[in-house]
Formats: structure tokens, C-alpha cells, sequence
């Protein structure tokens, strides 16, 4: 049997493949003049530049990538961010967190803003600081741990203009919480590339929280990345709120690699951005290691937001809990893909991962892919997906008690998301994300 191709369709492909070449070398171009000099980085962003090299810009033909589709990015002409912009104190009044009044760092452009950060709250054992400032050894940590070869985080580690560091010592507990708002402004479309370092030596303890903002319209490119080095014993609470601008493009990485007895509380929220896509990896190193990762997804009008993750469990004795909820409406569509490895030597291993998905609309869409991949014989592992809808019956009864039907329906929507919300560790943050999503009771 003779199978011809036709000419056109493959010149078709050729264009699109050229295009996607095309675009990822100017995203290349732009990081590299965007990078500052940091001394111990050099052999590093060598390394993130030759990965780069051998990429271009993910299509829907990669199975990683095969339901987000980044082709309308290629449609925005990308340059530097404007670094000499700077918004008001006031204008970032609605992003205050009382909880951090004296520990909160602001980056404007990815680049830091002494005038609008304060930490002051933070002991001088406690090192927060930027990349410039911090230790040689701290610096070297950076882009080390797993998944550094991957496109978009290379593309960072190449870039980055500057970083935020925070290491805290063996037995350090810090109590405040520490809070960084990424904000990007400007009216030309911008490449920023936010970064942040976090070392967290024995028995240590505290918690992050990320946020993720934009003023104006203009479809920047926000591409973020977070590393987390655990050692043994230590405790830490991360939450990551994306809520940027619906023009704006977001791919963010939080890199996690956890020692013996260590626990990570990981809590992402996004609701922003046009196409928006965050990858949790986290590494267990050790045993008897912790690992809980909770996320909710709000989407509506267009958007499209892509949650992956992957925990690869080394040693015996270790827990994971996944929980991801999405809610969308309109014509909005969500991704979520879950993985956890369990080899051999992870005997004893009890992990679990649950999707649960809520359409408000007959035209929304959910791709759920949550993925199991178990080896060893003595283990727990469940998972598991739901999608529906807000019934009908629960609409009726609780119109039934008075309450009219546009109230049921948010009742039911706060039912569904609070229980990811009411894991917040900072009061304020909650109360503001349940009025900013409209889903208050």
C-alpha cells in the first residue's frame, strides 16, 4: 500500500515548526539581555543556555503540552521589561497582607523594590535578601535541583534579572509569615521571569506565600520559577496565588527537593491570566518524608489553565496528599495532570491524589490525567477524578429554605472551593480571595 502525503500540509507543518523556532530563539535573545551578573552563576546559566538550545516553543504535539495551546503567544511581540516603573504605595493597598505588614518583599518587573518591601520582622539569623546580597554557598543552589533541563525553567535560570533568597539556619522557627507580591506593569508586552531560592536547613520551620499580579491589560509573558531545598526535620507552608490579568500569559515552576522527616505544605490558587500554566515537582530524598499539595482552579470567559505535577518518592515510609479542585465556566478549560512515582525502594509508601471538578457551563471544558506509577509491593496508593455539575435537586432546596437561586448557587461554589481555601494559612489572604472571587456567602 503506497500512503502519500500531501505537499501542502506538510509545508503547513514545516511553517509552524519554523515559527515555534523562530519565537522560543527571540524568548532566548530576550533572556539573555535581560541577565544581571552574579558571581558562582556563570557554569549555571552555560548549562540552562545549552538546554535552551535544544528546545523551541512547546506545541500541542508534545504530550506534555497536547492540551495547552500556546500558539496565540506567538502572536504578542515580547520585549524587556521596563524596570524604571514603579507603582504608588496605594496602588498595591488592595495586595496588603497585615499578617506580613513587616516581612513582605515586593518585585516590580522581577526586579526588588526596597521602597515597597519591609523586613524588618525578620531576626538577623534569618537570611531574606536578594541574590546580590546572599552567601556563595546559597547562590550555588541555585537552578540545581531536579527538572532544570525543562524549557521554560532553563529559560529562567538563563535571565533572571534578580532573585529573592531565604535561607533560614538549623532550629530557626519563624512565626511571621513571609509574603512576595511579583507585580508586572508597563504598556508594552514584557518578558519577566520572577526567581526565588528558598533553603530551609534541620528542624527549621515557616511559611511563603507568593503572589502573582498585573496592572493593565497588556499580555506579558510571566515566567516563574521557585526552588525549595528541605533538610531533615524542616517544616515548611508555601501557597502561591496567581491572579494576574486576563491578557496575561503565566508558566510557573515550584521545584521541591525534601530530606528525611522533612513536610511540605504546598497550597496554589490561580484564577488569572489568559493561558497560565504552574508545574509542582517535588523530590523526596528521604525517608519517612511528607509531602501535601492542594490547589484550586477558578476560570471563566476564555481562559486556560494548565496544572501539572509530579512527586517521585525515593524511600520507604513516605506520604503524599494531592487534593486539586477546578471550577469553570464559560468557555474556559482546565488541565490537570498529576503523577506520582513510587519505586522499589519506596516500601511502606502511602500516597493519595484526588481531581474534583466542578462545570458551570455546557461549554467549559476539564482534561484530568491524575497517574500512578507503582513498582514497590507494600504500598497505599488511590487516585481518582470527578467531574460534574451543580445539581439541580441542591439548587431547589435551598430556594426551598428562601434562598433565591443566584444565592444557591454561590452557597454551592463556596461549599466546593472553601475546602481548599480554609487551608490558608494567613486569615487576611482568605477573607480577600473569597470577596476577589465572588464567592463569598
Amino acid at each position: 500500500m503506497t500512503i502519500q502525503v500531501s505537499p501542502v500540509v506538510e509545508k503547513t507543518k514545516t511553517t509552524a515548526a519554523s515559527q515555534r523556532e523562530a519565537y522560543w530563539a527571540t524568548l532566548l535573545e530576550l533572556a539573555q539581555a535581560s541577565q544581571s551578573p552574579v558571581k558562582g552563576l556563570e557554569a549555571v546559566r552555560e548549562g540552562a543556555i545549552a538546554h535552551v538550545h535544544t528546545q523551541t516553543l512547546p506545541s500541542t504535539r508534545n504530550e506534555e503540552w497536547r492540551f495547552t495551546d500556546l500558539s496565540s503567544l506567538m502572536n504578542v511581540e515580547l520585549s524587556q521589561p521596563d524596570r524604571t516603573l514603579t507603582p504608588k504605595a496605594a496602588d498595591l493597598e488592595a495586595y496588603a497582607v497585615p499578617e506580613a505588614a513587616e516581612s513582605h518583599a515586593v518585585f516590580i518587573n522581577g526586579q526588588f523594590s526596597p521602597e515597597l518591601s519591609s523586613l524588618g520582622a525578620i531576626p538577623e539569623s534569618i537570611f531574606v535578601g536578594t541574590v546580590a546580597q546572599a552567601a556563595d554557598d546559597l547562590v550555588a543552589q541555585l537552578g540545581k535541583l531536579s527538572g532544570a533541563e525543562e524549557g521554560f525553567t532553563a529559560l529562567n535560570t538563563t535571565g533572571f534579572s534578580d532573585a529573592l533568597v531565604i535561607h533560614l539556619p538549623k532550629n530557626q522557627v519563624l512565626e511571621t509569615p513571609v509574603y512576595l507580591l511579583f507585580v508586572t506593569i508597563g504598556e508594552r508586552a514584557s518578558l519577566v521571569q520572577p526567581r526565588c531560592l528558598v533553603v530551609a536547613e534541620a528542624n527549621s520551620a515557616f511559611t511563603l506565600v507568593e503572589e502573582y499580579v498585573s496592572h493593565g491589560e497588556t499580555p506579558h509573558l510571566t515566567n516563574a520559577v521557585t526552588e525549595f531545598v528541605l533538610a531533615e526535620n524542616a517544616q515548611v507552608k508555601h501557597t502561591r496565588i496567581q491572579g494576574e490579568a486576563t491578557a496575561t500569559f503565566h508558566i510557573g515552576k515550584t521545584a521541591v527537593l525534601q530530606e528525611r522527616t522533612s513536610r511540605y505544605e504546598g497550597l496554589s490558587i490561580h484564577f488569572g491570566g489568559h493561558v497560565s500554566r504552574h508545574h509542582w515537582e517535588v523530590y523526596q530524598a528521604g525517608e519517612q518524608t511528607e509531602t501535601v499539595l492542594n490547589g484550586l482552579l477558578y476560570l471563566r470567559g476564555e481562559q486556560t489553565s494548565d496544572t501539572h505535577s509530579a512527586i517521585a518518592l525515593t524511600q520507604p515510609h513516605a506520604q503524599t496528599r494531592q487534593l486539586h479542585k477546578t471550577i469553570v465556566d464559560d468557555r474556559a478549560h482546565a488541565i490537570f495532570n498529576g503523577k506520582v512515582f513510587v519505586p522499589q525502594a519506596a516500601q511502606m509508601t502511602d500516597a493519595g491524589q484526588l481531581n474534583r471538578n466542578l462545570l458551570l457551563s455546557p461549554k467549559a471544558r476539564i482534561d484530568t490525567k491524575p497517574q500512578l506509577e507503582i513498582v514497590a509491593d507494600n504500598v497505599k496508593c488511590t487516585h481518582g477524578a470527578t467531574i460534574g455539575q451543580l445539581e439541580a435537586d441542591e439548587v431547589f432546596y435551598l430556594q426551598s429554605r428562601g434562598i433565591d437561586a443566584d444565592s444557591a448557587r454561590k452557597l454551592l461554589i463556596y461549599a466546593f472551593a472553601y475546602e481548599i481555601l480554609d487551608e490558608l494559612p494567613v486569615p487576611s489572604l482568605k477573607k480577600r480571595l473569597l470577596n476577589q472571587l465572588h464567592i463569598v456567602r
